[in-house]
């Protein structure tokens, strides 16, 4: 039996639960730690659930015309609010502080959530790791959601441990060359370059392939 015969597939469940989880975890973080770095990043805090936002609005507006693009990103223009800082379209109102800031994150990901929900699995829209499928963005929106919420968790003194069938199941559908008898989130940590794994030396480039599974 072929792989892909054999393996979960990543459902639109799948995101929402990340999203919930991830936003459940960051409100519990002192009003005060917002401005730290999110762990190695160079990003603070709050930069980086604008980051993770604009991800998933971002992957949600691919799959949105009635003929998504193959050749390119739906053309928003995105842009830095500081030198170093990173480039959305999707920022937060700063006097709205942090409730109103997870509450742009929960919105782009219920956006991303309905998109995979509605499209038809045989569309496919451009990604720079390979044109996707509705699955395959809701797994990298996963990947995202589940890797910055570790960042964000080690900038911010929280503990993260996300579900390991969940993780299990965005390995199988992104990165294929991933072990396979290693616990699944530090497998994923180490795959996104985060972390070593036993046995393994952390990587130091990284990349997922989005083509939908054949």
């Amino acid at each position: 039996m072929p792989p892909s015969a054999s393996r979960s597939p990543v459902t639109a469940d799948d995101l929402d639960r990340a999203v919930q989880l991830a936003v459940g975890l960051l409100r519990q973080a002192p009003p005060a730690a917002w401005d730290g770095k999110a762990g190695s990043l160079e990003w603070d805090c709050w930069e980086t659930v604008e980051h993770l936002s604009d991800d998933l609005f971002s992957y949600a507006a691919q799959l949105g015309p009635r003929t998504p693009p193959l050749d390119g990103l739906v053309p928003f223009a995105w842009e830095a609010r500081r030198p170093g800082g990173p480039a959305n379209a999707i920022h937060a109102d700063r006097a709205a502080g942090p409730a109103g800031l997870l509450r742009v994150l929960e919105a782009s990901g219920a956006l991303l959530v309905a998109m995979v929900r509605t499209t038809p699995p045989a569309v496919r829209a451009h990604h720079v790791h390979g044109a996707s499928d509705p699955e395959g963005f809701a797994a990298m929106g996963i990947v995202e959601t589940l890797v910055h919420t570790h960042d964000l968790a080690e900038g911010l003194g929280l503990a993260w441990a996300p579900p390991a069938g969940m993780c299990s199941r965005v390995l199988a559908r992104l990165f294929p060359d991933a072990p396979l008898t290693t616990d699944p989130w530090p497998t994923l940590l180490w795959a996104t370059g985060r972390s070593e794994l036993s046995g393994h030396a952390r990587l130091t480039t990284w990349r997922w392939y989005g083509e939908p599974r054949s």
